[in-house]
């Protein structure tokens, strides 16, 4: 099943957000957040008629370098022992088919696909039995956008990582993952990365249960489970892609921003 956010084109009440089902050229719209879905209204849009935001508002975005051994290793980098974290801010995120605004403070920003997790209900230091896939509300496209000039100088990954614009995630939340889905990344219409998630160094159940040791997850929190190999810079004026089986397209355009 397919839940979203969006805006009706045709409302223009700013601020005025909508759940919904997606059900081929139609979205359905239900009560509640698509992290926890309540009852149809009876109401629906044609898919052309709405704007789709990112599928979730998290209080944070918690992302895994270096989870693809390829990718690890086309940045020169050892493979981790353990889950590498790292943070991007919420103020970080833009939705579908917003511009991705490169900074003045950054000569080669680079795009990496990636398959991100939204978590569905409180998450603090579960228990061994537990059952993590119970704590995932579904699965969705993220761009990890990185300033990579600045990555390796600053140690600390907040800047290259961080900047307004480089989280774009959606378009949909998918509450069904196949295990042999795959990442690709595409610029101008280009294939630049494909990688499976059966891949993955660590696993969803390995790295929602490292989170949560010492960070509470709460409902509507973003995992950003890593990026294959094929990173690469992008440029004023490309569109990239990010998609993922079973889940569809993030699509966005890229803005030289003005000195």
């Amino acid at each position: 099943m397919k839940l979203c956010r969006f805006v009706p084109l045709d409302e223009g009440a700013p601020g005025h957000v909508h759940s919904g089902i997606v059900e081929g050229d139609a979205v359905v719209e239900i009560q509640g957040q698509p992290w926890s879905p309540g009852e149809r209204t009876g109401r629906e849009w044609r898919i052309d008629t709405i704007k789709f935001l990112p599928p979730s508002t998290p209080s944070k975005i918690v992302c895994v370098g270096r989870n693809f051994a390829a990718h690890a290793s086309e940045l020169g980098n050892e493979l981790p022992k353990e889950p590498l974290i790292f943070l991007k801010p919420p103020s970080s995120i833009i939705a579908p088919e917003e511009p991705i605004l490169l900074p003045t403070v950054s000569k080669r920003v680079d795009f990496e696909g990636e398959l991100a997790i939204v978590i569905g209900r409180r998450c603090s230091r579960p228990r061994a039995d537990e059952n993590i896939n119970s704590y995932v509300a579904g699965y969705t496209c993220l761009n990890d956008v990185t300033a990579r000039d600045l990555q390796k100088p600053d140690g600390q990954w907040w800047r290259a990582k961080g900047c307004d614009t480089f989280c774009p995630f959606g378009p949909v939340l998918e509450t069904d993952l196949s295990p042999g889905a795959t990442v690709e990344t595409f610029v101008n219409g280009i294939r630049k990365q494909s990688g499976s998630i059966s891949d993955w160094i660590f696993s969803p159940n390995v790295i929602i249960r490292w989170i949560a040791q010492v960070m509470t997850l709460e409902p509507g929190d973003v995992v950003a489970m890593g990026t294959p190999e094929g990173v690469g810079p992008l440029s004023g004026g490309d569109t990239v892609d990010v998609v993922v089986t079973g889940i569809g397209s993030l699509r966005n355009t890229v803005v030289a921003s003005l000195e």
